[in-house]
């Protein structure tokens, strides 16, 4: 069976049990999608160029991760600050992090901790960790992902796989799922989404595509007589029957063999599979369910093509009756140490070190003082990012914080700036990267006065 899946729906629709909405979503977001890239692809025939693949795999810890726990460990300072764990030195000499990430201590000179991210909104979504802005009224919507702009930017690596792909789960807090929309670039350069289901309700029977299983997408004449049957009125000029060989390419995406490889572990070495551990596909409360393989199929898909790959793991929202920080910790921080280096073995051993940059993070950090369940609170001042790869100078630590972990003490460090290294580890110029909403407004993906991180580029 596939790791990654969606439930059936039961209301009405067509006969497969795939809802009109549904479907419309599929020719929105995905056929769609796949219809406007001819012109892309035609453009990279005539002109013989071709873009070089370089990734991001982007991975949210939805609900707020504790930085005092994991990344930035206090000893020396109070117990109501510094918790139960002890920090435990790492491969680099001076950097210290959690007992319960060993792994990631024998690997540090291939990791780079940021321990003064600051300018979190405070809000509980993984808006600014998919856009680097704050979410707000005007930019809901509106403002493209970071992985809408590199679709736009740099288009497909490979025509049989979509540049944007999504391993976020919807969640019972909706905004934990977000993973990001094409906004003023187009739905063309939405995430091309490849789970579904909903919290505590993940059937494993079937892989779906938002709801239309990959069976029925690889036969092209269902795909065509079923978008068809929607409203004939989408074709009235027969359009659909005189697909030129660029249209045929693009339908590709969804046809191929290429993306249904990528996703089926079927087809990796089952000794690799399984160092990633073993997936829980229940999920935690309001957040994700912890599958610890899909770390495996984001390296399979940025391996196959794709140029941003996105996804949620579990929940770390610890505090009053969610349960013990302790506890919690006990359960998610080895399987987060376990899926993390064997992501990050597994880009060292296939040679994709300077080519694949991983993030890891939430959308704030926790408060330093515990409260009275022995949990911390949200703290927005103060949190970090785990990276690696990317090309980047790795083996070191980022910024700092004061003495109880409250704020930046040296080097505060932006989601701007962070995405703007992202950039910089994809080979996008941001000098020249600038694209127009429908009123003719010109933007750009990050703002002016932001700069990759020097101390990693």
């Amino acid at each position: 069976m596939l790791p990654i899946f969606g439930k059936p729906h039961a209301r009405g629709g067509f006969c497969d049990g795939v809802s009109r909405r549904d479907f419309l979503t599929v020719g929105g977001t995905l056929f769609g999608g796949c219809l406007a890239l001819p012109n892309l692809l035609a453009a990279e025939a005539k002109t013989g160029i071709k873009t070089s693949h370089k990734a991001v795999i982007n991975i949210f810890l939805p609900g707020g991760p504790p930085h005092l726990d994991m990344w930035d460990l206090k000893p020396d300072a109070p117990k109501e600050v510094r918790g139960d764990f002890k920090p435990i030195q790492t491969s680099v000499t001076g950097i210290q992090i959690c007992e319960l990430f060993p792994r990631i201590a024998k690997m540090m000179d291939k990791f780079v901790i940021i321990r003064s991210l600051v300018g979190s909104s405070g809000d509980h979504d993984a808006y600014q960790c998919m856009t680097g802005r704050p979410r707000t009224p005007a930019n809901l919507g509106f403002w493209p992902a970071f992985s809408s702009w590199v679709s736009k930017s740099q288009g497909q690596a490979d025509t049989a796989v979509p540049a944007n792909v999504s391993l976020m789960y919807p969640t019972g807090e909706p905004k934990w799922g977000y993973r990001g929309e094409g906004g003023f670039l187009g739905m063309q350069h939405a995430p091309f989404q490849l789970v579904g289901g909903k919290a505590n309700n993940l059937k494993s029977d079937n892989l779906a595509l938002q709801g239309v299983t990959l069976d029925q997408l690889n036969d092209r004449v269902s795909l065509l007589k079923g978008f068809d049957t929607i409203d004939r009125k989408l074709d009235a000029k027969g359009s659909m029957d005189g697909m030129d060989a660029f249209n045929r390419q693009a339908l590709d995406i969804l046809t191929s063999s290429k993306l249904r490889d990528a996703i089926d572990l079927s087809k990796e070495d089952p000794k690799n599979v399984a160092r990633y551990g073993v997936d829980d596909p229940a999920f935690e409360r309001d957040g994700a369910p912890r599958m610890v393989r899909n770390f495996c199929i984001a390296r399979r898909l940025v391996e196959a093509g794709a140029r941003t790959v996105t996804m949620n793991f579990t929940r770390w929202d610890w505090h009053g009756g969610d349960g013990m920080n302790t506890v919690q910790a006990k359960k998610d921080f080895p399987l987060l140490d376990v899926a993390v280096t064997s992501l990050i073995e597994d880009i060292h051993d296939r040679g994709l070190d300077k080519d694949v940059t991983v993030i890891v993070w939430g959308e704030f950090g926790r408060t330093p003082k515990l409260n009275n369940m022995n949990s911390r609170d949200h703290w927005p001042q103060l949190s970090c990012a785990l990276m690696a790869g990317g090309g980047m100078k790795t083996g070191q630590v980022i910024g700092s914080s004061n003495r109880l972990a409250e704020r930046a003490a040296s080097r505060p460090v932006t989601h701007q700036e962070i995405f703007a290294t992202m950039y910089k580890n994809l080979g996008m110029d941001l000098n020249t990267v600038r694209e127009y909403d429908a009123n003719g407004r010109p933007h750009f993906p990050i703002d002016a006065d932001a700069q990759p991180i020097r101390e990693l580029v």
